[in-house]
């Protein structure tokens, strides 16, 4: 089996537009969710209030504005989602210095970026302008905004890219399945490269309405935005949904250093399940997520007693980071594990950028990559009291501040409604 690394990070996130200014900000315990009252009447009329918006702005200022990324003829073909997985795949492929010429190069480069909802304003747009106006009102770019492929399809064409594009849409599983899914490509041959990651753009109304009405979104903080995320902590209440995109280079190792290139870490394991349980909840004890844990280190041939970080999914619901604490100190625990729940690192970036639903994955891989191999954890903000039940929150979960840790192995996490499970594994740079 060919062995995969990673060259190059892009990001646009509620921190900032770029993934080295996303990671200082993410260090530095900023956080990017602020009110979304200010967006119109049809936000401010909803139970929760907040979001990870992407900051405007010029690019210079790490901030977001399509002109700097995308000509105007070209803004107006494509849905926000995909013009953030655009931006953010330009840079993942300036940074690892890949810009193919050859026949040969572009048939062994490939894309797979997905999203979990995609444009839903279009959708709502284009089915109210239908519904009272007619045929003629519906746009001709109405369904090719609409595709989820269409992202990876876009990023294809702009660089002539003729190995795999393909497109997974596994809700908030989306982004990881993507990496996940590109490395076994490059694996088995049918690519050298990949460019890989997901996106997402509906903080929309209609949306957070969904969302509210299932009970999933944050409500008590709509005063104190950048206090509404937080993971594990005993008064998390619902998840803040997020905008963004994050991207990956990655690249068969050989290739990699038969042109010289810079390898940020190794993607070592795989592992996905399903929880085979329920819509919207996960098991209670965490099984889906134990199961694809335990699958992407079987992969990498790495012991549990080995993983010095992992990455959670935790998105500050009740349910779920309870279920996702009780797989981790499952695996992690024991004869073949650490032998103290405090000696478990892990942290769950939500807290600073809230849930990027299709891009988290993506998003989050990006900061476990950086902290492999800059050997640093990043922080749980808004983590004031583990619990819920406290006795059970008992590992160090990275409280407000980053701190420093060798990291040689590390994993991730994503899961999704449905009991989409799916767990990488990083490893250092070989």
């Amino acid at each position: 089996m060919r062995k995969v690394v990673v060259t190059g990070l892009g990001a646009i996130t509620p921190l900032a537009a770029g993934a080295k200014a996303t990671w200082k900000r993410l260090l530095d315990a900023s956080c990017g969710i602020g009110s979304t009252s200010a967006l119109g009447p049809s936000f401010a009329s909803l139970p929760s209030r907040v979001a990870g918006l992407v900051p405007q702005g010029s690019r210079e200022d790490g901030r977001w504005q399509a002109k700097d990324w995308l000509p105007a003829s070209e803004e107006r073909q494509m849905a926000l989602f995909a013009q953030y997985a655009i931006a953010a795949a330009d840079e993942a492929l300036d940074d690892a210095d890949w810009h193919p010429s050859s026949p040969h190069q572009l048939e062994r480069t490939g894309v797979t970026v997905g999203s979990g909802i995609g444009n839903l304003d279009e959708a709502y747009n284009a089915s109210v302008s239908f519904h009272t106006h007619g045929y003629r009102k519906v746009s001709p770019l109405f369904v090719p905004r609409l595709l989820i492929n269409l992202a990876a399809g876009h990023i294809s064409i702009r660089h002539g890219f003729k190995g795999p594009n393909h497109a997974a849409t596994t809700a908030c599983t989306t982004g990881l399945h993507a990496i996940g899914d590109a490395s076994r490509l490059i694996a088995f041959g049918d690519a050298d490269v990949m460019v890989a990651g997901g996106a997402e753009s509906c903080i929309h109304p209609l949306a957070i309405a969904g969302f509210a009405r299932a009970r999933s979104l944050a409500t008590d903080w709509n005063d104190s935005p950048q206090l509404a995320s937080r993971p594990f902590d005993k008064n998390r209440n619902g998840f803040v949904i997020g905008e963004g995109a994050g991207v990956v280079v990655l690249e068969e190792l050989e290739h990699a250093k038969a042109r010289n290139a810079k390898i940020y870490a190794e993607v070592k394991g795989y592992g996905l399940s399903s929880d085979a349980f329920h819509m919207t909840a996960p098991r209670e004890d965490g099984e889906g997520a134990f199961l694809a844990m335990r699958q992407a280190l079987r992969h990498a041939e790495i012991r549990p007693s080995d993983v010095d970080y992992v990455n959670a999914h935790a998105t500050s619901t009740v349910l779920g980071d309870a279920a996702e604490n009780r797989a981790i100190k499952r695996l992690l625990l024991g004869s073949e594990g650490k032998q103290h729940a405090a000696d478990i690192n892990v942290s769950s970036t939500k807290g600073a950028i809230g849930h990027l639903l299709g891009a988290a994955g993506a998003v989050e891989a990006i900061f476990t990559i950086l902290a492999v191999h800059h050997n640093v954890l990043p922080p749980t903000l808004n983590l004031e009291s583990p619990g819920n039940p406290a006795e059970e929150f008992n590992c160090n979960y990275i409280p407000h501040a980053a701190q420093q840790h060798t990291v040689n192995a590390a994993l991730t996490n994503s899961f999704g409604f449905g009991g989409t499970n799916a767990s990488l594994c990083l490893g250092k740079a070989p």
